[in-house]
């Protein structure tokens, strides 16, 4: 357990596969290098409703430096005590506290991260690796099966052999049976049998489809989701979460998919898969997540908002209130 104390901004450093596939199945970057883009982004919630003085566990996601962002905080507005533990399924980073509620009931936190973010290019000829946790990557999730509904999606269709071209395969699958939308009530779940039956959702419902049909092809998938940026430079607010997937190829490593954008956006169809752009910060990866230190209630769906318990139970959603913000930085500042 380590104590988040930030006297200089501090570096959050964890490893991540690197990757490298055949350039034939993927499509080509955008024009010229791998992009990057350099951004503060804050964070931040207030715990609202509680009776001063009443104490209230909090966890946070925070977002770690891996191959394709570099994080530094920048500045903090947090209650004191705080610890940033690793919990160990996925090596997501989680800052805890627990806290009296102020005079007015409330919580206040805030983190502002400095985020360098790099494009993916999956043809750049980036060295692979393997990984010590694949085998997680195949099994299920509480809302990720391995089999049943999602496979009469593909039962008629004769996939390649070829590993990056059935992962393809299935990414045309989700894509063209799913259409982006949030109209209709169980979006944003990531229930991959919801999606099959709705035909719709949100980059949670595309991501987990796919992640349950690569599994069950015995092709280790991964979940992570962050927040997206928009793509023009500017400074603003964020209205909620995005992610994205990665699936994993042997002696060649992880490969994205951004399905939920490709569908949005047709023009990019064959960029997301295997590429990502740089607007964008990945703050979690994986599913069913049991923080440390661990929670009193089930595990959590996804981490990307705050959660909080009170006595021992989960405090209600709406009086967590949450503002995500972004500001661009100039280049060499």
């Amino acid at each position: 357990m380590r104590s988040f104390r930030f006297g200089r901004p501090a570096v959050l450093v964890a490893g991540v596969l690197g990757m490298v596939v055949p350039p034939a199945v993927f499509a080509a970057g955008k024009a010229g290098p791998p992009k990057s883009r350099t951004f503060l982004f804050t964070y931040a919630t207030t715990v609202t409703g509680l009776a001063p003085g009443k104490v209230a566990r909090v966890w946070l996601p925070v977002p770690s430096s891996t191959t394709e962002q570099d994080v530094q905080v920048e500045a903090k507005e947090l209650p004191p005590g705080g610890h940033l533990n690793t919990e160990p399924t996925y090596g997501n980073w989680v800052l805890h506290f627990e806290a009296k509620a102020d005079d007015k009931g409330s919580i206040p936190l805030s983190v502002t991260y400095r985020v360098t973010r790099r494009e993916v290019v999956t043809d750049a000829g980036r060295e692979g690796k393997g990984g010590t946790v694949l085998a997680r990557y195949l099994q299920p999730d509480a809302k990720v099966p391995v089999g049943g509904k999602p496979l009469d999606l593909i039962k008629d269709k004769d996939l390649p052999d070829d590993p990056a071209a059935r992962a393809r395969a299935l990414y045309d699958v989700v894509n063209n049976h799913m259409k982006y939308g949030k109209d209709m009530p169980g979006w944003g779940q990531g229930d991959a049998n919801w999606a099959c039956d709705s035909k719709t959702g949100n980059c949670s419902d595309f991501h987990s489809l796919f992640i349950s049909l690569a599994r069950a092809q015995k092709m280790p998938a991964k979940f992570e989701i962050g927040f997206p940026l928009p793509p023009k430079a500017g400074e603003g607010d964020i209205p909620g979460y995005h992610c994205w997937g990665w699936f994993y190829l042997p002696m060649k490593g992880w490969v994205p998919v951004d399905i939920s954008e490709a569908n949005k956006n047709p023009m990019m169809r064959d960029y997301y898969f295997g590429n990502l752009t740089a607007d964008r910060v990945a703050f979690s990866t994986g599913r069913d997540i049991t923080l440390v230190p661990r929670q009193d209630d089930k595990p959590l769906n996804f981490f990307i908002y705050p959660y909080v318990e009170v006595d021992g139970k989960p405090y209600p959603a709406d009086k967590v209130k949450n503002k995500w913000s972004y500001k661009d930085v100039e280049a060499g500042k």
